[in-house]
């Protein structure tokens, strides 16, 4: 990926649902939460039809641990596959955070981003730690 009007895309596994993010992603963020840990995703962020777009039929699932869901994930309701979060409120001037799950993207094209630990379980804090989304994928 390269920059300016470069778009990544990342598809589920059947190809009825995909992301797409234009630019940069950036580094990329691996949180130890009790969603993200079980999802094993790496998520790239900006704002909903903004740089990201998600496209194609998709089933979300708001947190339904906390007793005013903050956030809702959206699966492929074909395959499963985990595209995407994004936030249940706006800004104040209007815009919807999202994440999207860059382990979706081809491989080579998001291999050399760098990753960022956050401790979504107990800090709430980035943990330092030098890896490449290629080093998380085995």
């Amino acid at each position: 990926m390269g920059e300016g009007g470069e778009r990544l895309i990342g598809t589920c596994h059947c190809g009825g649902a995909h992301w797409t993010l234009s630019g940069d992603p950036g580094p990329v963020t691996a949180c130890n939460c009790t969603l993200c840990r079980r999802y094993v995703a790496l998520w790239a962020y900006d704002f909903e039809n903004e740089r990201v777009a998600l496209n194609g039929t998709t089933t979300a699932f708001p947190r339904h641990d906390r007793k005013k869901p903050v956030l809702e994930t959206h699966f492929c309701p074909t395959c499963g596959c985990l595209l995407c979060w994004r936030d249940l409120t706006t800004t104040a001037d209007g815009r919807r955070r999202m994440a999207v799950n860059i382990r979706l993207a081809p491989p080579e094209a998001v291999a050399h981003l760098p990753v960022h630990h956050f401790d979504g379980l107990a800090s709430f804090k980035t943990v330092p730690r030098n890896a490449c989304v290629e080093e998380m994928w085995f």
